[in-house]
């Protein structure tokens, strides 16, 4: 609208007092008198408010055209200062949460002191419907192997190592299909293997199964790594219980375990390259 009035608002106003002039000396031609002194009487003053009218009009436009410009430039300005402060907000968010993680990653190298750990960032989850894995930014020229254990920098298992390039590898995680743990749960230590099975890891869980006869496990009960087989240390969380399957005779046939590294949300893990074997 302000810039039809820019181009054409001189023509329209030469139109509005043209109109106006004509309406005028019709009028002074229907009187029968003459035309200066109708001009005169007649035009003067009425011509006059037309013209202020006209003027008001127009600077009444110009006025609102201007105020609505300001208006428009009041708000990108509002929406660029919101932009920046959403983004100064997401940015300090992200330099916290690398605050917590560097400062549990210090503390799980003093208490693992036993561990060859390597740091990677986690860049692809598995588009799969077959498999829970994702790829990590680091890989063989890290001195990174196949079946290397990964943790979380609260030392919680999230799963293996089963790919491997130059500087990638793939991590099957802990309910993933093709994974088997060996564990032990509970206060009395019950041995067991915690396993991937396909319709468990839709539901992000995992199975622990082959248990003795007559074990005793509960709701609640930690599941930790039992270092047998020597593809994991021992003592490292798997997860917990969330529910136990029992036969009609009151034999335990199995528990459904809940991981405790939060899968869904994992930005770094840490790779154990080597450890010590304790006996």
């Amino acid at each position: 609208m302000k810039e039809y009035l820019k181009k054409y608002g001189g023509r329209l106003a030469v139109i509005v007092i043209a109109a106006a002039f004509l309406v005028l000396l019709g009028a002074a031609t229907r009187s029968g008198v003459g035309f200066v002194q109708n001009v005169t009487g007649i035009v003067a003053a009425p011509m006059q408010k037309v013209l202020s009218s006209t003027v008001n009009w127009f600077n009444s436009m110009y006025g609102y055209l201007y105020r609505y410009d300001a208006m428009m430039e009041e708000n990108q300005e509002l929406r660029t200062q919101l932009a920046e402060a959403q983004q100064a907000a997401r940015e300090g968010i992200a330099a916290s949460e690398e605050n917590v993680r560097l400062r549990q990653s210090l503390e799980l190298r003093q208490k693992h002191t036993d561990y060859v750990l390597e740091s990677a960032k986690v860049v692809l989850w598995s588009s799969s419907n077959w498999s829970s894995s994702f790829t990590i930014s680091k890989g063989r020229s890290s001195g990174i192997e196949l079946g290397d254990p990964v943790i979380t920098e609260y030392g919680a298992l999230v799963g293996q190592v089963t790919e491997l390039g130059e500087t990638w590898a793939t991590v099957s995680t802990v309910i993933d299909v093709d994974m088997s743990v060996g564990a032990y749960v509970g206060v009395a230590g019950s041995s067991g293997k915690v396993d991937g099975e396909f319709t468990l890891m839709k539901e992000g869980t995992a199975k622990l199964g082959s248990l003795a006869d007559g074990v005793q496990i509960f709701e609640g009960d930690e599941v930790l790594t039992s270092g047998s087989g020597g593809a994991f240390p021992a003592g490292l969380v798997i997860g917990t219980i969330s529910h136990v399957e029992s036969d009609d005779s009151g034999q335990i046939r199995y528990g459904i375990v809940v991981p405790q590294a939060e899968l869904d949300t994992l930005v770094q893990v840490f790779i154990i390259k080597d450890y010590t074997v304790v006996e």
